[in-house]
């Protein structure tokens, strides 16, 4: 069931690694055009995989109930002071870029995606690592990207996606015949990640500072929802 997630968590580690290398060698610069480049393609992920919904109001119900549970939570809140104490156990020995940037806006990245939801939905469901396998490759990419700007932080978002991927993907083998009584779900599901990395896009290119952490709980509802609506 985690062979996908495994890859992909092993990926993330060697990609970064690189990546810290590569940032002693280019320049601030092209570092930066680098990144907005990175997040110009995070918004075209987004925006494709928004086509794939057909009920607008299953995302949108979805997005304003998943905000309220998130802030209630305050999801956001919690990753940041976790970062933040990683980076003063760590930052003082790594020094650079800061290592709660880095790892949150990596786990964001790597484990709000539409692939990484739909990819450890079918390790879970029926066993087929295809889409995190795929996954991976881009996610080495990213991280070397990422790594090269961010320093250490990237590396250590790779807990994330083991710990959230694994999740989403033992969480689906129990929740299987609730899943594939409606075909919509995964979709929707897909869609309200989709927003949610677009987003993701616009706060890599400084023209947003959401809370995205905040609306993670929104990729979930269609569960309940599509059985309604």
């Amino acid at each position: 069931m985690l062979t996908g997630t495994l890859v992909n968590t092993g990926t993330v580690i060697a990609g970064s690694l690189i990546g810290i290398l590569l940032g002693n060698i280019l320049p601030e610069r092209l570092r930066d055009t680098v990144m907005k480049g990175l997040g110009l393609c995070t918004l075209f992920i987004g925006i494709s995989g928004m086509l794939g919904g057909e009920n607008a109001l299953i995302t949108i119900i979805s997005m304003a109930v998943g905000a309220v549970i998130g802030e209630l939570l305050d999801l956001d809140g919690h990753l940041n002071h976790f970062a933040e104490m990683l980076e003063k156990r760590f930052q003082r020995k790594s020094g650079g870029p800061s290592l709660a940037e880095g790892f949150v806006t990596a786990s964001l990245v790597f484990c709000v995606g539409a692939m990484t939801v739909v990819g450890a939905l079918n390790d879970g469901l029926t066993g087929n690592h295809e889409m995190l396998f795929t996954k991976s490759t881009l996610d080495f990419v990213s991280a070397m990207i990422f790594a090269s700007s961010m320093g250490i932080g990237v590396m250590m978002a790779a807990a994330a996606v083991f710990v959230i991927q694994g999740g989403i993907a033992c969480l689906a083998s129990f929740l299987a015949p609730l899943l594939q009584q409606d075909p919509s779900v995964i979709p929707e599901m897909t869609v309200v990640g989709s927003v949610l990395i677009m987003g993701l896009g616009l706060n890599i290119l400084g023209i947003t500072k959401l809370k995205i952490m905040n609306y993670l709980p929104a990729i979930f509802l269609p569960i309940l929802l599509c059985r309604f609506m």
